[in-house]
C-alpha cells in the first residue's frame, strides 16, 4: 500500500522539475534546494521514485496507453487492422521534440520521443548524489543510488538509441545558457551504448540486493540489462556487423540472466494468465518487479477493459501469428504428428496448440477483432464473462480496471537469457547445451495450466530437445533452427507486450511486416462462417465478407451463399501497407529541431535516409 500511494503521487516531482517552451531547453531542475535537500536517503529515495512513471509503467494509468500492452505495442507484423495497414512514416516529420515528463510513445518505434528531459533529470540525480549527498551518507548508500541514477540513464539512453540510432550524449549536467554543451550533434550509437554498458555494469554491481518491496534492486536491474544487452547485441551483430561489441554486449546479457538464475528466488510456478489478470501479484515467484493498481488510491487503468470481448480490438491478431504457435509435441504445424494440427480453427487450435494460446484468445470468434481472433490475456477468467451481460463490474470496464501489471517476468531473462547464449555461440561463444535449454524453455514450457484450460483438453508442450529440434520448413535460410525456435518462444510468450517489433527490428526482419511477401498478415484463422458465427451472413456484409480457400480462392459473400462461406477470414477490405525500405528502422528528427540547431549556429545531423 506504502508503494502504491509512492507512485500515485508521483506527478509531484514531475511539476517540480518540469517545464520549458524551447523543445531544446532542459528544464530547470534546481527548484529543489541543496541546503535543505538531497542529505538523505530519504529525499534521494523520493527522487528514484520519479522515474518509476516512466520505465515501469505496467499497464499505465487510467487512459494512459503509452509503453502499454495491447494498448501500445499492437504496430508489428503479428497484428492487422480492418482496410489499408497502419503505414511507416514516409517524410520527416515538421517537429519531434518534447521536454514533457509524462511517458510518451512512438507507436511504430516502440520507443520515446526527440526528448532528453529524463536524461537531464538522471544527470542531476547523479550531479547530487556526488556532490552534495555523498557526505552526509554511507559509501554503500552512495553506490547504491549512484547505481540507481546510472541505471535510469542508461535505461533512457538505449531507448533513445533503439528510436533513432544516433544521439546527442549528455554527460554531465550543464547550465542551460551554455549553447556549447547543448547544441551538440549526435554521438554515434556505439559510443552511446558504450556507455550506458559502463552505466549498466556499475548499477549491476553497486545497487542493493533488497531495497524493499517491489523496488529497483539488483535482480531487477539485471532483468533489464539482460532486455538491453540482448538488443544492442543482435542489432550490432546483424546491422554493423559489429563482432567485437555484439559479444561484449551479449555476455553481459548472459552474466545478468545467470545472476537471476542463480540467486534461487524466482520460479515458473504459476498459470500464464493469472500472471496478467490478478488482483495483485505479490509473492507471485516469477515476478521480479511488478505495478499495483488499487481503486482506493485512485490508481487504475483501462487494459482489462480491451481484453473483455466488449471492447472492439483492432489491430488483432493475424493467422501468421496464429500459425507460429507450436503444437503440443512441440513441432510447427506442418510437421506436427497431433491429430487435426492442421486443422486452423479456433477449436482445433485451442486444443492441439501450446497452451499460451488458449490463455491468450477467446475460444470463439468475435467480430468486436478486426480478424476475428481476439485476445482476453489482460484479464482475468471472470472478467470476458460479463461481455454480454449489460452489466460489466468497474474492474473490467472503462478505465477502472485494477488487475496488476508484471513489469519485468522472470520468463522473460530466462528468454533473454537462453537466446543471447545461442547468439554468443554463432560468435566463437561455448554452444548451448541440453541443460541450458531445461532452465529456460522448458522451465517455461512446464508451467502449471489453471482448471479452465484443463477443462477444454490443453496440454503442456513437449519439451524442447536439442537432437531433435524441429526443422520448420518456414523457417529463414539465413537463421538456424536453434535461433528460429527460441524467437519463436518469445513470439508465443510476449503476444501484445513490448517486444515484438522491437524484435524483428533488432533481427533485420523488418520485411515481416509487409503483406504482399507474407499474406498471412491479412488474414484471420479458418471459419464456418454458418456454423460459428452467421451474425456476420447479413446484407451489410455482401461483397465485403470474404474467405480463402486451401487452394487460395476467394470467395465473396453474396447474401446466397451462406455455405460456401468456409475458409481463411479475409480481413475487411485488407490490404498492405505501403512500401517500405530499410530507414524505417530508425526514426528521423524534426525539421524544426535541426532549424533550431541552426538558427543557434550548431548542426543535428538527420538520420540517414531521411534527408
Amino acid at each position: 500500500m506504502k508503494k502504491n500511494i509512492i507512485i500515485s503521487s508521483l506527478l509531484l516531482i514531475v511539476l517540480l522539475i518540469s517545464s520549458c517552451s524551447d523543445v531544446l531547453d532542459r528544464p530547470e531542475l534546481n527548484d529543489m534546494n541543496d541546503d535543505t535537500y538531497w542529505r538523505n536517503e530519504t529525499d534521494l529515495r523520493l527522487f528514484a521514485n520519479g522515474f518509476y512513471i516512466n520505465y515501469f509503467v505496467g499497464y499505465n494509468n487510467t487512459w494512459g496507453v503509452a509503453y502499454a500492452p495491447l494498448r501500445g505495442y499492437y504496430f508489428s507484423d503479428d497484428f492487422s487492422n480492418t482496410n489499408v495497414q497502419s503505414n511507416f512514416e514516409s517524410s520527416a516529420p515538421s517537429s519531434r521534440g518534447s521536454t514533457s515528463e509524462t511517458p510518451d510513445m512512438l507507436i511504430q518505434y516502440a520507443g520515446p520521443n526527440w526528448n532528453f528531459a529524463w536524461v537531464r533529470k538522471s544527470n542531476l540525480f547523479i550531479d547530487r548524489i556526488e556532490n552534495v549527498a555523498k557526505s552526509q551518507i554511507s559509501s554503500e548508500a552512495y553506490n547504491h543510488w549512484l547505481g540507481v541514477a546510472r541505471f535510469f540513464k542508461g535505461f533512457e539512453y538505449h531507448r533513445l538509441v533503439r528510436v533513432f540510432g544516433d544521439v546527442p550524449y549528455y554527460e554531465t549536467l550543464f547550465d542551460s545558457s551554455d549553447l556549447d554543451k547543448m547544441y551538440i550533434d549526435r554521438t554515434p550509437r556505439g559510443e552511446v551504448m558504450d556507455r550506458v554498458y559502463d552505466d549498466l555494469m556499475f548499477a549491476f554491481q553497486n545497487v542493493r540486493l533488497n531495497d524493499g518491496d517491489n523496488v529497483l534492486n539488483r535482480y531487477v536491474v539485471a532483468g533489464f540489462i539482460s532486455r538491453i544487452m540482448l538488443f544492442e547485441g543482435t542489432w550490432q551483430k546483424y546491422h554493423h556487423n559489429d563482432q567485437a561489441r555484439a559479444k561484449k554486449y551479449l555476455e553481459l546479457a548472459v552474466a545478468a540472466g545467470d545472476f537471476v538464475i542463480n540467486s534461487g528466488n524466482y520460479s515458473i510456478s504459476s498459470d500464464f494468465r493469472s500472471l496478467f489478470g490478478s488482483q495483485d501479484l505479490k509473492g507471485n515467484p516469477e515476478i521480479l518487479m511488478y505495478r499495483h493498481y488499487d481503486a482506493a488510491q485512485g490508481v487504475t487503468h483501462h487494459v482489462a477493459s480491451y481484453s473483455n470481448g466488449y471492447e472492439s480490438q483492432s489491430p488483432s491478431a493475424n493467422l501468421s501469428l496464429a500459425k507460429s504457435f507450436l503444437c503440443v509435441d512441440g513441432q510447427p504445424y506442418k510437421l506436427s504428428s497431433v491429430e487435426n494440427a492442421d486443422s486452423l480453427n479456433i477449436k482445433n487450435m485451442i486444443r492441439t496448440r501450446d497452451p499460451r494460446f488458449e490463455a491468450t484468445f477467446q475460444d470463439v470468434p468475435k467480430v468486436q477483432a478486426a480478424t476475428l481472433l481476439y485476445a482476453s490475456k489482460f484479464i482475468d477468467r471472470t472478467g470476458p464473462t460479463f461481455w454480454n451481460s449489460g452489466n460489466i463490474p468497474p474492474m473490467y470496464g472503462s478505465n477502472s480496471n485494477t488487475n496488476d501489471a508484471p513489469v519485468m517476468r522472470y520468463s522473460e531473462v530466462l528468454l533473454n537469457w537462453i537466446e543471447a547464449k545461442a547468439e554468443l555461440a554463432t560468435l566463437g561463444g561455448s554452444s548451448v547445451t541440453q541443460l541450458d535449454i531445461d532452465i529456460s524453455i522448458n522451465q517455461i514450457r512446464n508451467r502449471p495450466l489453471d482448471s479452465e484450460a484443463i477443462a477444454k483438453g490443453v496440454q503442456k508442450t513437449a519439451p524442447m530437445s536439442l537432437a531433435a529440434l524441429p526443422d520448420d520448413p518456414d523457417r529463414d535460410p539465413d537463421v538456424s533452427p536453434l535461433i528460429w525456435e527460441i524467437r519463436r518462444e518469445r513470439r508465443m510468450e510476449f503476444v501484445f507486450e513490448y517486444s515484438r517489433l522491437l524484435d524483428i527490428k533488432r533481427w533485420k526482419k523488418i520485411n515481416y511486416m509487409s503483406a504482399t511477401q507474407y499474406p498471412d498478415n491479412l488474414l484471420g484463422l479458418w471459419i464456418n462462417v454458418k456454423e460459428e458465427l452467421p451474425s456476420l451472413l447479413v446484407s451489410e456484409k455482401v461483397g465485403l465478407l470474404k474467405v480463402k480457400k486451401a487452394d487460395g480462392t476467394v470467395v465473396t459473400y453474396d447474401g446466397t451463399n451462406d455455405d460456401e462461406m468456409v475458409g481463411f477470414y479475409m480481413i475487411e477490405n485488407g490490404t498492405d501497407r505501403q512500401a517500405f525500405d530499410d530507414r524505417v528502422y530508425l526514426a528521423p528528427v524534426g525539421t524544426a529541431q535541426i532549424d533550431q540547431y541552426k538558427d543557434k549556429g550548431f548542426t543535428l545531423t538527420q538520420t540517414p535516409g531521411w534527408n
